[in-house]
C-alpha cells in the first residue's frame, strides 16, 4: 500500500516538475537548500506569524468586501449587517479587526527584534529597508482600513489625521482636498479608501513581502550572536552552524502559529474590543459630523506618533516630527557604527539606550490614549526629545562604546 502510494505521489511529483522545471530548483534554494542558523529563538517566530497574520487580513477582508457597502449612507449599516444577519459574520469581522491589532504587535516585535541583533547591518541594509517600507505600507492599510466603518471615530480620525496635512506650506490646502475627493470627508473619501484599501496596497505589500523575503535569503539571515554562519563551511559547502529551513524551522513556525491562533482565538470570542484598544466604543456609533466625540484619538498602534504630535505646538512641525519619527528609521543601518551586531556583545551604555529607547516608545503610546493633561504633555515632549535623540547620537555611542569578542562559531542551539 504504502509503494503504491509512494508511487503515486512520485508520478505527480514528476508530472509537475516536467511542466514546471524551475519549481524544485526555487523550492530547494528557499527551504530544503536554504541553510538558517541553528541558534535562533523566541525572537524569530514573529517573520512567520507576520505572514500568518497577513493571511487572514486577505482571506477576511475578502469576505467583508461581499457584504460591505462603500457609501456614507449605507457603510455603517452594511457593517451593522454583517455582524447581526451575515452566517458567521460576527467572527469574519473580529478576525479581521483583532487580526489588525495583532498584525502591529507581530510586525513591532519583529522590528526590535532586528535591532537586538543588529539584522539591518551590512549586508542585510537592502533587507531592513524593504521591511521599514512594509511597515509603511501597513501603516497607510491600516488607516484606510480604520475609516471604513464609518463610526464616530471613523469619521473623526479621517477628518483629523487628513486635516493635518493642510499644515504643509504652499500646496496643504490643495493636497487636503485632494485627499478627501471633496470638501469635506465624504462619499468620495470613503470610495476611494475602499478602492485602496481592498485593491492598490494589498498588492502593493504582497510584492514587498516577497522583496523582503527574497533579499533575506539572498544574504542569509542573522541570528542572536550576529554571527556570519556562511564563513564556516564544511567539505559539501553547507554551513556548520546551519541547519535546513525544512523541515526544522517550519516545524518551529508552525508550533509558534498554534500557541498564535489559541491566543487570537482567545481574544477574538472573549475580548474583541480588548478594552477599548482594537476596537473603540464610539465606533459602535454610527458617523455624525454634527457631533464631535468627547476624546479623539488613534487606535492604539498609531499612539506613539499622535503623542509625538499633540506635544509640539506647532501643528507643521508636529507633523514633521511625526513623519520623522518613522522615517528616520531608515536611516539606522547607517547610523549604527558598532564593530558587532548583536546587543549580546556590547557594552553597558548601548544596552541602556535601546532600553530606554523601548520604555520612551511605549510611553507614548499611553500617552497618546489620555486627554492630555499639562504634565502629560511634558512627559511626551520629554519622551520624543530622546526618542529623536536615541537616533541622532547614535553614531557616537556605538562607536564608542566597549564591546565584548564575539565568538567565531554560534554559542547556542535552538
Amino acid at each position: 500500500m504504502n509503494a503504491q502510494i509512494d508511487k503515486a505521489v512520485n508520478g505527480v511529483s514528476g508530472w509537475v516538475t516536467e511542466r514546471t522545471p524551475g519549481l524544485a530548483p526555487f523550492l530547494r534554494k528557499h527551504l530544503t537548500e536554504y541553510y538558517a542558523p541553528k541558534n535562533f529563538n523566541f525572537w524569530y517566530y514573529f517573520g512567520s506569524l507576520a505572514i500568518l497574520v497577513f493571511a487572514n487580513q486577505i482571506i477576511t477582508g475578502i469576505l467583508l468586501t461581499m457584504h460591505y457597502v462603500p457609501t456614507a449612507a449605507g457603510a455603517f449599516a452594511s457593517v451593522e449587517y454583517i455582524m447581526r444577519d451575515v452566517e458567521w459574520g460576527w467572527l469574519i469581522r473580529y478576525m479581521h479587526s483583532t487580526g489588525a491589532s495583532l498584525f502591529f504587535v507581530v510586525v513591532y516585535l519583529h522590528m526590535f527584534r532586528a535591532m537586538l541583533y543588529g539584522s539591518y547591518q551590512k549586508p542585510r541594509e537592502l533587507v531592513w529597508v524593504l521591511g521599514m517600507l512594509i511597515f509603511l505600507v501597513l501603516m497607510a492599510e491600516a488607516f484606510l482600513g480604520y475609516v471604513l466603518p464609518w463610526g464616530q471615530m471613523s469619521f473623526w480620525g479621517a477628518a483629523v489625521i487628513i486635516n493635518l496635512f493642510s499644515a504643509l506650506p504652499v500646496i496643504g490646502p490643495e493636497l487636503v482636498i485632494w485627499i478627501r475627493g471633496d470638501y469635506l470627508v465624504s462619499d468620495a473619501t470613503l470610495t476611494r479608501f475602499f478602492a485602496l484599501h481592498v485593491v492598490a496596497l494589498p498588492l502593493v505589500l504582497l510584492l514587498l513581502i516577497v522583496l523582503h523575503l527574497g533579499a533575506l535569503h539572498e544574504v542569509g539571515s542573522n541570528n542572536p550572536d550576529g554571527i556570519d554562519i556562511k564563513k564556516k563551511k564544511d567539505e559539501k559547502g553547507r554551513p556548520l552552524d546551519g541547519i535546513p529551513f525544512h523541515p526544522y524551522y517550519t516545524v518551529k513556525d508552525i508550533f509558534g502559529a498554534g500557541v498564535f491562533l489559541v491566543i487570537a482565538a482567545f481574544i477574538v470570542f472573549f475580548a474583541p474590543t480588548f478594552g477599548n484598544l482594537f476596537l473603540e466604543f464610539d465606533n459602535f456609533n454610527e458617523a455624525n459630523p454634527l457631533v464631535t466625540p468627547q476624546q479623539i484619538k488613534p487606535v492604539w498602534y498609531f499612539t506613539p506618533y499622535y503623542a509625538m504630535l499633540r506635544a509640539i505646538p506647532s501643528t507643521l512641525l508636529g507633523v514633521v516630527v511625526m513623519g520623522g519619527a518613522v522615517m528616520i528609521f531608515f536611516l539606522l543601518p547607517w547610523l549604527d557604527r558598532s564593530k558587532v551586531r548583536s546587543y549580546r556583545y556590547r557594552g553597558w551604555f548601548s544596552k541602556m539606550m535601546l532600553a530606554l529607547f523601548v520604555v520612551s516608545f511605549v510611553v507614548l503610546g499611553w500617552l497618546g490614549l489620555q486627554p492630555g493633561s499639562e504634565l502629560q504633555t511634558l512627559v511626551a515632549r520629554i519622551c520624543t526629545a530622546f526618542y529623536f535623540l536615541f537616533f541622532f547620537t547614535m553614531p557616537l555611542w556605538t562607536a564608542l562604546d566597549n564591546t565584548k569578542p564575539v565568538p567565531e562559531r554560534v554559542t547556542s542551539h535552538a
